[in-house]
């Protein structure tokens, strides 16, 4: 893997190319969080009333229903990218690594779905 310099010793060692998307991606959630958790707050803070007939009636138009299943996808998805790395930096036996990230994976996965029916449940009438 090249001939004895320390330049051929590590070629080949050096980024994996995903570190830009990665971090893009990260900023992105992070702008539609800065975006829709505002809004929400704005939004409940000029209902009527915070009784539950009021606030599910305000959940189940659709515009607010689609705005709430944005917020759980793109802040389950934004916190699991920030303990991503997190995991990846602290986390070095690489058993232990790979639990973590399969975990890491499926919980906010089922978070978001668990989120996402909960919304679709209130904008279809149901409780």
């Amino acid at each position: 893997m090249g001939n004895g310099t320390s330049i051929g010793r590590v070629r080949g060692l050096g980024s994996a190319k995903h570190g830009a998307h990665h971090w893009l991606v990260a900023r992105y959630t992070a702008i539609g969080n800065i975006v829709l958790i505002p809004w929400l707050l704005v939004s409940l803070a000029l209902l009527p009333g915070y009784d539950f007939q009021t606030v599910h009636n305000w959940a189940a138009r659709p515009v607010p229903a689609m705005l709430l299943a944005l917020i759980c996808i793109n802040t389950f998805h934004h916190a699991k990218l920030g303990v991503q790395v997190f995991m990846e930096d602290y986390v070095h036996d690489e058993g232990n690594k790979f639990a973590s990230l399969v975990a890491l994976n499926a919980l906010p996965l089922a978070a978001t779905v668990f989120g996402v029916i909960c919304v679709v449940r209130i904008a279809l009438g149901g409780a």
